[in-house]
């Protein structure tokens, strides 16, 4: 082989070499397994409680789950649920008439979004007591600002339910409100988290991890029909 030709050969397999660089860490997307609700009928029974972080004390909020569920218009249906001895603090609702809501001790604020069915969804809710800005997304989408209970703080000392409306103290459930479908990735911060990052969220980054809820570390109790399955992000 003649020298020019034995130089060009070297000189692309040199480009190659620079440009072929191993992908470093944050550019390899590593799989995460995680925990899967699956509340598989309409029950005054089945719920699972979730262990928070830290307390609930919270003048501000964001909280995602991802949720899929058949369950049609016509019927309540509870998402997530925090109940003190003597209050609702926070409850998550798919109402009768199909809007979603949220409620802090009395009245919810209510929004007109897309219905969820059973493909899978990022849903979440935000909340910031000292502007009372509300907000919710679905699939990285924001609805509208809602002003809502401007200056209110949600209070310690209760427990956190996923597929059961506590009427009081972790009781009298109604199985016309239970969740009936499929829940997983629930995280929660205290604070509200920037448009961005919940659509960074609902793509499938990791980061930044729940500081009161971190799905990946959540400790559960199951009580009832519940299954739960590793599902793999």
């Amino acid at each position: 082989m003649r020298l020019p030709a034995i130089l060009f050969l070297t000189a692309i397999s040199t480009a190659l070499a620079i440009n072929c660089k191993p992908l470093t860490t944050s550019q390899v997307k590593e799989s995460v397994t995680i925990q899967t609700l699956v509340f598989p009928s309409e029950t005054a029974t089945s719920y699972v409680e979730i262990v928070p972080l830290k307390p609930l004390n919270l003048t501000a909020f964001t909280l995602c789950m991802r949720v899929a569920t058949e369950i049609s218009k016509g019927r309540e249906v509870i998402f997530f649920a925090y109940r003190t001895y003597s209050n609702d603090e926070l409850n998550v609702w798919r109402e009768l008439d199909g809007r979603y809501s949220f409620y802090l001790s009395g009245d919810g604020v209510m929004f007109s979004v897309p219905e969820l069915g059973a493909l899978q969804t990022h849903f979440c809710v935000t909340w910031d007591s000292r502007s009372g800005a509300a907000a919710l997304f679905m699939d990285g989408r924001k609805s509208l600002t809602k002003i809502y209970k401007k200056g209110h703080t949600i209070l310690a000392g209760g427990k956190v339910l996923i597929g059961q409306d506590p009427d009081n103290f972790v009781g009298r459930f109604d199985a016309r409100q239970s969740f009936v479908g499929e829940i997983n990735d629930v995280n929660m911060w205290d604070s509200v988290l920037s448009d961005s990052t919940i659509k960074d969220r609902f793509s499938g980054k990791r980061e930044p991890k729940g500081n009161i809820f971190d799905w990946e570390t959540i400790q559960l109790t199951t009580n009832g029909a519940v299954e739960v399955l590793n599902t793999e992000l």
